[in-house]
Formats: structure tokens, C-alpha cells, sequence
């Protein structure tokens, strides 16, 4: 299976996007579409051995509209296709609005002493006379128009129904009924009715709605804002080292493992790792993390970071579609591109509300013609109800808010998935932590190391080579702070024979003929090891909120190591943030539960799940899931991984591993456990935003076309002008774009 995206053009409202998601799931090998109307994008999985891209464009193109994919590069610059398309739509529009507006103000004009039934001295009756009504409505019917009669003949033909049909069926039967009374005006006066013309109300509602999806247009445009901000980050060219000279090439020309020098105040252009040179980066365009970061020999650079202080050299080991920065934008993408579930409400209405409301003109025209015999009133109606029907701003609702609130997380240094993980994080009840590396800097150190035999002899050096050895073949942080310690002490360190590690538990290998195993305390008693000559020393020290290993030697305790690993500064603050929130905060880690209170204690969480294997936090993250609480599990390592996939929300340390990363739904760039609270205040400001949006569509349209369709005639003798309803609909996507709007707004309300 793959997945792909394409770039649509030609949809006019929602069900549109469901006319297009229907053709592409009737594709073989097709599994899943999701067609979202905002961002005008079309997310696919498909069988490539059974269908092709090409295919899913043709099954797009005849169902009356068009497709391209969308490049592979994502920080290539805008295709300038693509590009040109939108400006010239724009430009047609802005052509289009100006010319239908100032010939409908000349209707207007022309038409207010009969609709007042009063002469106006300024205002000839020639301009009222019906036969230069018909002849001026008919360019913007026909041209500024011409586009809504032409989707609705494509549909008709598709046996489908959009948005352009209710505006073509509502012009349309205004501008014909108007020609009878323009040629034959004598019958409707013989009938005792008045032959009143329409031409000003066909003509001031196209107006009214192109009007509205130009600025539609160019309020959706600023839904992507953050997409171009992000692009727009990186930098221009590189100075890139080659045969011994200094040349400034474009960043497109950078290969792997070109060596770049970067100066203060420059850019970096792609990721890379230092060769040469320190200095202090400020990476908040990409992390959110406002404190510039020291980096030095070793230490990896993110592309479109700002250089602030020194020079430096590096190598390039990530360019193009492969940088950081790329991903991020892809990850963006992509949740731009999908679908929230509370959605599905309104995507399931949308599916039946244009031909609902034909049903509803039909029967408004019956209804009113055969109870009062009025013609006029019957049509005013059913226009009525034609042209106020809106199920664009039902379309609109989520992937407007969704597009503007994913755009905002990555700004703040955060990246979600999809519009499904932004949608769970507002239901989060239960916040899981892992301890190191999440709550705690995940840098361990050393502080003390006792023996058995005392301390500063030869055999404590013995010892340490002994456990340095060891320690040196595995990956875990607690062992590279062992061999730091080794090293610090100039320990010089042998081969291992038969290494073995044992997760959650230890390491042990065989030194110099000798079996040295280092490990938790509850291993040694699996082992059998008596630890009881340290033991008083092990207690204290995991009262001091230090992690305690033993080191045994053919199966006799020698010595201990006390590890600690400092508080991340922002732990503190977050988790009472996170309390105040309503959440219920828990740890959960590998580590003795000595250690995990003392840790706990200093951070203020009250509930701890310790001496927990790796194998089992999945296991915990499921038992609280039972108690049918929301979970969410914060985490950084591979050992996370599965208890962040089984979590109803993952959220993963941007500064762990890949592996954890992929598993989560929500990534914290900058490792600061302040972004999930921006994260869960966030999704709260989406779906807030996002409920507001689709209240707003639906209560329009359940007022609005009762309204339309004269339920206040026989009470008040109001009828809703089809010039007003067509203003309403016009505006009302508008307005459902513009509330989305407001979520870039968003800042995030932290405590410190």
C-alpha cells in the first residue's frame, strides 16, 4: 500500500469533496480518501500493484474536475503553475465582482421607485424598463455567472448536485420567470398580476456570491500561512567548501557530505554535524525554544537555524525532501490534509443537503402557488430557498480551524500527526510520564561509587575497568554515564566475551575471565546475589533521588554507582499547569520506586508506577485505559515506543529517538514538557473554534431556509428578499473562514 496527495481544483463547496472522495474510493486498489474541502486536498492510500497515480487523477478529472500531485520536495519553491492558477482565478474573480456590481447598482438603482411604488426625481423610469434590465443582467448572468451554470450542467450530467446547481437553479428560474412578464405583460395584468421582474435579484445575488468566494479565497489563503512561514525559513545559498576554496552555491546544489561554513548571523542551510568550531544557535524558528543552545564538536545542526555567535564548519548529512526541517512541513501537510472525526457529522450531512434542499424549493413553490394562488410569492420563496442553502460553510467548519490550528503548533514547536491525534488531545484525562529523559534531563551522571573493599585503592580502579567494560556495549543512558565515569578516572577499558543485556534489568559480560553483571537491585535477587554488605549505602542513596547499580563480580556484590539525573527546569511548572488543567499526571518508569517517589516528590506528582520493564508499561498505559479514562504517554526512548503506540494520544520527545517519534501522534520538537500544555490548550482552542464554526453553519441553514421559504408570512407578512438571502450565503462561509482565523491568535496560557 501507498499513499499519495493530490492537489484539486474546480470544487466550489462540501459536496463537491464528496462527489470527488466517491469516484476515487470506486477505483480498484483504492483503500482510503479523504477529501478535504478547505485545503483542497485529496489523501490517499492505495494498492500501486492494482492502480496507478495517473488513474486516480482520471477518475478525478471525469468526475468533473482536476488533479495534480503534489511535488515530492516540499521546500522546493511553489510551483509556479500552480501559482500563476491561483492568481489568475483570483484576478478573474476581482474582474468578475467589479463588472456584475456596478451593473447591478445601476439595477438597484433603476428598480427602487417600484419597490417603494414612489418617483424619485434623480432616478429615470427608463432604467426600471424591463427590456434593459434583461439586457444588462445578461452579462452577469451569462459571464460573471457562466461558471455556476456550467458545474451545474456537468453535474446534472454526473447525476450529482452542488453548490453551483442551488445558485444556477435560483438565478436561473429568477432570470426566466422575468421574461414572461418583460415580453408578455399584458397576460399576467389580465391574470391580476403584477408583472414585476426579477433581473436586479438574479443579478446582485451572483454578485453577492462571487464577492464572497473571492474573499473566501483570500481568507483560505491565510490558512497556510504557517506552511510559507515555515518554507521561508530556510536559507538561500550555502558556502560550501570544495578543492580547498570557499564557493557560495544555491542550497539545491548541496550533496551529502559537502563541508559548509557557516558565519555569525547566518542561516544554516541544511542539517548537518560540526567539524570544526562552536558557537550558539538560536533554533526557536523550528523548536519553539526561545534560549539559544550551545553547540560544539560533535553536536548536530538543524537547517534554517540562526548562527549567533561564532564560526564554525560542518558536514552535511540530511538535505532537500530529508531535512528537519522538510519533515516538519510534510508533517504539517499531512494533517492539514486529514480529517477530523467530528467531521463526519457534518460530511454525512452534506451528502444529502443539496438535494434536500431542491426537495424543500419544490415543495415551498407547490405549497405557497396552490394555498395562495401567488406566483410571485411562490417564486420569491423557492429562490428564497435556493440561494440561501450554504452547505460550504459546513464544508468549511473543520478543515479551516484544522489547517490554522496545526499551522500554530508547529509554530510553538509542536507537530501533530493527523487532524484525529488534535481532536483526542481536547479529550485527555490522564497524562503518563516517563521519568528519564521526559521529566529528567536524560543525562546521567555519576556521583558516587562505593565499594565493598573501601574506596582509593587499586581495587577500586579494578572494579571500574571491570564495569566500564561492560558498560561500553550497550546503548542504555545509565551505562554511557558509567563510562564517562570510567574515563573521568582515567580507567583504561578491555574487551567483553559473551555480553548480554537484559532490559529493564542490567548488563553482564565476561572481563578478564571474570562474570560481571550490573544491575538493579531486583535483579541481583532474581540472581541470587546477596547485597546486604551495601545495602544501607543503596537505601540512602535512592533516598537522595539517585539511581542506585550494583556491580557483582562472579556472583558476589562489589560495589554500587549512584546516578543522577537532574530535574528539567520546566518539569516543575508544567506538571502543575498540566494538575490545573484537570489532569491527572502520573509516572511511570523502569526505575526503583525509591527513586521514582523522591523524583516524583520534587516535581509534584502524586501517583507513580515504578520498577516497571519495558515489555510492561504498555500493559500500564492499557490497565488505566480500562478504567475508561483518555491516556495520553509522554516518552523519548525505543523502550517507549510501544506504551506511546498504545496510548489513546503518543506524545514523544522531539529529542528522543526516531523510533518513539514514529509511534507518536504529537511531537515535542523542543523536548520542553511546557509544549504539552501548549498542545492540549491548542486542540481545546481548535475544537472550540471548530464547534463554533459548525453551530454557526448548521443554525444558519436551519433558520435560513425556513426563513427563505416564508415561515413568517402568515404571522407577519414578511418575505426574506432572495438579495438578502443571497448576501447571507455568501458571507456566511466568510464568516466561517474568518472565526478559523482567530485561532492564530492563539497563545498559550502557562504559569510559571
Amino acid at each position: 500500500m501507498e499513499n499519495t496527495t493530490l492537489k484539486l481544483r474546480g470544487m466550489s463547496c462540501a459536496s463537491c469533496a464528496n462527489n470527488i472522495e466517491n469516484a476515487i474510493r470506486s477505483v480498484s486498489g483504492v483503500e482510503a480518501c479523504s477529501v478535504n474541502f478547505g485545503a483542497e486536498l485529496a489523501t490517499i492510500t492505495y494498492d500501486s500493484s492494482q492502480t496507478s497515480i495517473a488513474e486516480l487523477q482520471s477518475a478525478v478529472d471525469e468526475a468533473g474536475y482536476s488533479a495534480q500531485p503534489m511535488q515530492d520536495d516540499v521546500l522546493a519553491p511553489e510551483d509556479d503553475t500552480e501559482k500563476r492558477f491561483t492568481q489568475a482565478e483570483n484576478r478573474d474573480l476581482t474582474r468578475k465582482v467589479w463588472l456584475s456590481g456596478i451593473i447591478s447598482s445601476i439595477l438597484v438603482i433603476g428598480s427602487l421607485p417600484a419597490m417603494i411604488g414612489l418617483q424619485i426625481p434623480l432616478i429615470p423610469m427608463w432604467l426600471h424598463h424591463p427590456l434593459l434590465q434583461l439586457i444588462l443582467t445578461a452579462p452577469v448572468l451569462f459571464w460573471a455567472g457562466g461558471s455556476f451554470f456550467v458545474n451545474a450542467w456537468k453535474s446534472l450530467k454526473r447525476h450529482t448536485a452542488t453548490m453551483d446547481t442551488l445558485v444556477a437553479l435560483g438565478t436561473g428560474v429568477a432570470y426566466l420567470y422575468s421574461l414572461f412578464p418583460t415580453f408578455f405583460p399584458q397576460w399576467f395584468i389580465q391574470q391580476g398580476i403584477n408583472p414585476d421582474v426579477y433581473f436586479e435579484a438574479a443579478s446582485v445575488i451572483i454578485t453577492l456570491i462571487l464577492l464572497g468566494r473571492l474573499l473566501e479565497n483570500r481568507a483560505k489563503g491565510q490558512t497556510s500561512e504557517a506552511i510559507r512561514k515555515l518554507i521561508g525559513l530556510q536559507a538561500k545559498t550555502a558556502r560550501v567548501i570544495r578543492n580547498s576554496q570557499e564557493i557560495d552555491i544555491p542550497i539545491a546544489e548541496v550533496i551529502l557530505d559537502d563541508i559548509i561554513l557557516v558565519r555569525p548571523g547566518e542561516k544554516i542551510p541544511v542539517d548537518g554535524e560540526i567539524v570544526e568550531g562552536s558557537s550558539t544557535l538560536d533554533e526557536s524558528m523550528v523548536t519553539g525554544e526561545s534560549l539559544p543552545v550551545k553547540k560544539q564538536l560533535g553536536d548536530e545542526v538543524i537547517g534554517a537555524t540562526l548562527n549567533k555567535t561564532g564560526s564554525f564548519k560542518f558536514r552535511a548529512t540530511r538535505i532537500g525532501k530529508d531535512t528537519f526541517l522538510a519533515q516538519i512541513v510534510k508533517l504539517v501537510q499531512q494533517a492539514q490534509g486529514s480529517k477530523a472525526p467530528i467531521q463526519r457529522l457534518a460530511d454525512q450531512v452534506t451528502g444529502w443537503f443539496v438535494p434536500a434542499v431542491i426537495a424543500i424549493a419544490i415543495a415551498t413553490f407547490l405549497i405557497w402557488f396552490n394555498l395562495m394562488g401567488n406566483v410571485t410569492l411562490a417564486l420569491i420563496t423557492t429562490v428564497g430557498v435556493l440561494i440561501i442553502a450554504c452547505p460550504c460553510a459546513l464544508g468549511l467548519a473543520t478543515p479551516t480551524s484544522i489547517m490554522v490550528g496545526t499551522g500554530k503548533g508547529a509554530e510553538n514547536g509542536i507537530l501533530i500527526k493527523s487532524a484525529e491525534s488534535l481532536e483526542l488531545a481536547y479529550q485527555i484525562q490522564t497524562i503518563v510520564l516517563d521519568k528519564t529523559g521526559t521529566i529528567t534531563q536524560g543525562k546521567p551522571t555519576v556521583t558516587d561509587f562505593i565499594t565493598v573493599r573501601g574506596t582509593a585503592n587499586q581495587n577500586e580502579l579494578n572494579l571500574l575497568r571491570l564495569a566500564g567494560s561492560v558498560e561500553r556495549n550497550s546503548e542504555h543512558p545509565l551505562a554511557e554515564a558509567v563510562v564517562q565515569y570510567t574515563q573521568s578516572q582515567q580507567v583504561i577499558l578491555t574487551d567483553v566475551r559473551s555480553f548480554e543485556a537484559f532490559a529493564g534489568s542490567g548488563v553482564q559480560g565476561n572481563v578478564l575471565n571474570n562474570l560481571v553483571q550490573i544491575g538493579t537491585q531486583r535483579w541481583f535477587k532474581e540472581l541470587g546475589i546477596d547485597t546486604n554488605n551495601l545495602q544501607q549505602d543503596w537505601n540512602r542513596l535512592e533516598s537522595l533521588a539517585k539511581t542506585v547499580v550494583g556491580i557483582a563480580v562472579d556472583g558476589q556484590i562489589e560495589g554500587i554507582l549512584g546516578i543522577a539525573d537532574a530535574v528539567k527546569p520546566s518539569s516543575i511548572s508544567a506538571i502543575r499547569n498540566l494538575q490545573r488543567m484537570g489532569l491527572e499526571v502520573v509516572m511511570l518508569t523502569g526505575d526503583n520506586y525509591r527513586t521514582a517517589e523522591a523524583i516524583a516528590s520534587l516535581v509534584g506528582i502524586r501517583k507513580i508506577i515504578a520498577e516497571v520493564r519495558p515489555s510492561q508499561k504498555a500493559a500500564q498505559i492499557e490497565t488505566i485505559q480500562k478504567e475508561g479514562k483518555i491516556v495520553a504517554m509522554v516518552g523519548d526512548g525505543i523502550n517507549d515506543a510501544p506504551a506511546l503506540a498504545s496510548a489513546d494520544v503518543g506524545i514523544a520527545i522531539g529529542t528522543g529517538t526516531d523510533v518513539a517519534i514514529a509511534a507518536s501522534d504529537l511531537t515535542l520538537i523542543s523536548g520542553d514538557l511546557q509544549s504539552i500544555v501548549t498542545a492540549i490548550q491548542l486542540s481545546r482552542a481548535t475544537i472550540s473554534n471548530i464547534r463554533q464554526n459548525l453551530f454557526f453553519a448548521f443554525i444558519y441553514n436551519v433558520i435560513g431556509i425556513p426563513i427563505a421559504a416564508g415561515i413568517l408570512y402568515p404571522f407577519s407578512g414578511w418575505l426574506l428578499s432572495p438579495i438578502i438571502a443571497g448576501a447571507a450565503m455568501a458571507f456566511s462561509s466568510v464568516s466561517v473562514v474568518t472565526n478559523a482565523l482567530r485561532l492564530r491568535n492563539f497563545r498559550p496560557k502557562i504559569v510559571h
